[in-house]
């Protein structure tokens, strides 16, 4: 994995578990779970938002509560790429348990706005705004931790490891 280009889906700082997944929605069947994502702030996100999407937001994306639902939703949505200014420790776990990228990259909000193109380069850790050309760096993430994100997450993961034959 290169680079990776997407349509942004633009969102602010603060963004809590209970904007994701609201919190009366939480026992819905996936299906349904995905009509209701981030919809206190966008009622229609469900709507519009497309496989390939990729979030942008601001600071402390994630906050709140623990529940995975608040990440399952985002990768059924066919969202892979979360790229914020900071992300809540647990959902930051979440995400790489669930098989969703999670970045991190000072200044990246105010460089993209909703619909913009963004493509990212793990190689060299760059977001860029392929609108406006502007750009800001990222740390890849390595070692166990991209070993489980290019596994799909943490159980297709474990599952390759244990089906692996041992080396003779």
């Amino acid at each position: 994995m290169e680079k990776v280009r997407g349509r942004v889906r633009k969102f602010g700082d603060n963004i809590d578990t209970d904007n994701i997944t609201p919190a009366a929605t939480l026992n819905l069947p996936p299906e349904e779970l995905k009509k209701h994502a981030f919809e206190p702030i966008n009622p229609d996100f469900h709507k519009s938002v497309e496989p390939g999407d990729i979030i942008v937001a601001g600071n402390n994306f994630g906050c709140g509560s623990s529940r995975e639902q608040a990440t399952d939703v985002v990768r059924d949505l066919g969202i892979r790429y979360i790229v914020c200014e900071s992300m809540a420790r647990i959902y930051f776990r979440n995400c790489i348990a669930l098989g969703l990228y999670p970045i991190m990259a000072k200044g990246v909000s105010g460089l993209f706005k909703e619909g913009d193109q963004i493509e990212i380069d793990f190689e060299n850790g760059v977001v860029k705004n392929i609108q406006t050309k502007k750009t800001v760096s990222f740390k890849p993430l390595t070692g166990t931790t991209k070993e489980i994100l290019d596994g799909g997450g943490i159980l297709p993961r474990l599952k390759q490891i244990i089906e692996t034959p041992p080396i003779s």
